[in-house]
């Protein structure tokens, strides 16, 4: 079914597992070609009703030389749409137009360089023959033999077919990754391959799906009701503003206040959204509840499933209150869609409770509407600009449902919650105030279970550890630490200790995320 979102100009990238096949969809819709992600293995019907104007082939961990490793329909080299093969996409290719793979003597993971051999469309206005170029390589096999009507234009150590082109049929493949930032002018090539080869404007907006967004909600809850469960995250707050720009006073947005948010994020909600926005809000304070059914309790996941639990009965106390509806509201992104439809796990049955509280039950009986699901993080983030909401919420770090709870390490209860909810408004006050806080993409306390010894002032303190992180990342996929100066760090600690009763220590994480998950906390 062809996406509501999308332009004459849609583009279809064939998923064989790769970890990082959703940064080629962000580098393809970064300039302005909008794009889907689907399995391999997709319906050829499928493919052909979308009218894709150009196909990408993702990597994967198979080798294609192994009985069974999957192949992409026939049906993408018939359509007479440019191809481009990517990694294992490019192998895929290769054997499916009579060419030959195998395990590479010399496997190449990690920067490589490629000797630029000749001359392709792909290469137009970068790569010029007899140059050398950086490139990220991640294989252990490689092609022996190309196809018929392919030439070489790049080669590296392992890799002597490292590029390979049919101009004439508009067929490329890579052995490398273009789409991650190690390999300086990928960005570059793929933006050749969508509007040079493929012939795109590069006309997707912002602007535009939001018109087509607006129209889509109108037409699929018509004269209902909707309820949509706001946090105050950046995901629901865009979904709730854009909703309510459809279908006014026919939304409901219910805010459960669990009493684990951060300081002023409660009031920063309704304030935004119920006079700001002039929406119907309903704000349930339900702190006390919270917090007596999580007393004593220690072990970080049972505190999730105590969290997600009560979530789900104060909100359908609120809701039938309201006398039901028709609709659910759900910020689910495009990452999670892909998640669900994974070629190497199948559809998802496990719920990600490390960043979630959980779903709603099947007893509500309530259609979903999901208007974000065709967007990454940056983009909704965009459409929240778009939309006029305060760049407090817009920019706002990623922000898990179980909230402070799962950042007090042992058991909680209201005094712990108020000294690390005084050390994290310093920090990200401090981050603020330096100008740092859009550079990182998410920074939090941590109020240890540990005590310590010091000596402050005249007199000895036996008070808590506090540890500060912070990381940077591109799209949530991987994380590095945010490299603070001295300066900044000893302020920081400074104030803390200073100004928060409770804590007599500092220190700061200086652990990293490898890829894997989408959200770092």
């Amino acid at each position: 079914m062809k996406s509501d979102a999308a332009t004459i100009e849609r583009l279809l990238i064939l998923d064989f597992g790769s970890q990082v096949t959703q940064l080629i969809a962000r580098r393809v819709r970064e300039s302005g070609v909008y794009c889907e992600v689907w399995p391999f293995n997709t319906d050829p019907a499928r493919i052909t009703e979308f009218a894709p104007v150009g196909i990408i082939l993702s990597g994967g961990p198979a080798s294609v030389h192994e009985p069974g490793s999957p192949r992409a329909p026939e049906l993408v080299f018939s359509l007479g749409v440019p191809v481009l093969g990517i990694c294992y996409g490019q192998m895929a290719m290769c054997v499916q137009l009579g060419g030959e793979a195998s395990s590479a003597d010399v496997k190449e993971f990690g920067r490589a360089f490629v000797d630029i051999t000749g001359t392709c469309a792909l290469f137009q206005g970068t790569w010029q023959q007899g140059a050398r170029e950086q490139v990220w390589m991640s294989h252990g096999d490689h092609i022996t033999a190309p196809p018929p009507g392919f030439t070489t234009v790049a080669t590296s150590e392992g890799a002597p077919y490292a590029v390979i082109a049919d101009d004439t049929r508009r067929f490329y493949g890579l052995m490398f990754h273009p789409e991650v930032v190690h390999t300086p002018h990928g960005a570059q090539l793929l933006r050749n391959f969508t509007h040079h080869v493929c012939g795109c404007h590069g006309s997707w907006t912002m602007a535009g799906f939001r018109a087509a967004a607006v129209t889509k909600i109108r037409a699929q809850v018509g004269q209902g009701r909707v309820l949509c469960g706001l946090s105050g995250g950046v995901d629901s707050s865009v979904a709730a503003a854009l909703i309510h720009e459809a279908i006014g006073d026919q939304l409901t947005c219910i805010f459960v206040d669990h009493g684990l948010l951060r300081a002023n994020e409660a009031e920063d909600v309704v304030t935004t959204f119920r006079d700001r926005f002039a929406m119907h809000l309903v704000h349930r304070d339900a702190s006390e509840l919270f917090l007596s059914a999580l007393a004593g309790v220690t072990d970080p996941e049972q505190k999730r499933k105590i969290i997600g639990r009560l979530f789900i009965e104060v909100f359908e106390q609120e809701a039938a209150k309201l006398g039901g509806a028709d609709y659910l509201a759900q910020g689910t992104l495009y990452p999670d869609v892909i998640e669900s439809v994974s070629v190497t796990g199948g559809p998802s049955v496990t719920i990600k409770s490390h960043h979630n509280v959980g779903g709603l039950p099947d007893r509500m009986r309530l259609k979903l509407v999901e208007p974000l699901r065709d967007l990454f993080k940056d983009e909704v983030r965009s459409l929240g600009r778009e939309l006029g909401l305060p760049a407090s919420i817009v920019g706002r770090h990623p922000f898990p449902g179980p909230g402070l709870a799962i950042r007090v390490p042992g058991a909680i209860d209201a005094g712990q919650l108020a000294i690390l909810r005084h050390a994290d408004k310093i920090f990200i006050e401090e981050i603020r105030a330096a100008g740092l806080y859009d550079a990182i993409w998410q920074a939090f306390a941590v109020l240890l279970p540990v005590r310590t010894v010091g000596v402050m002032g005249d007199g000895r303190s036996y008070d808590q550890v506090c540890a500060l992180r912070a990381v940077t990342s591109t799209d949530g996929m991987t994380a590095e630490v945010y490299p603070f100066d001295a300066g900044f760090l000893n302020r920081v600690a400074t104030r803390i200790v200073g100004e928060v009763r409770g804590i007599n220590r500092v220190t700061y994480d200086i652990t990293s995320k490898p890829p894997g998950t989408i959200e770092w906390e």
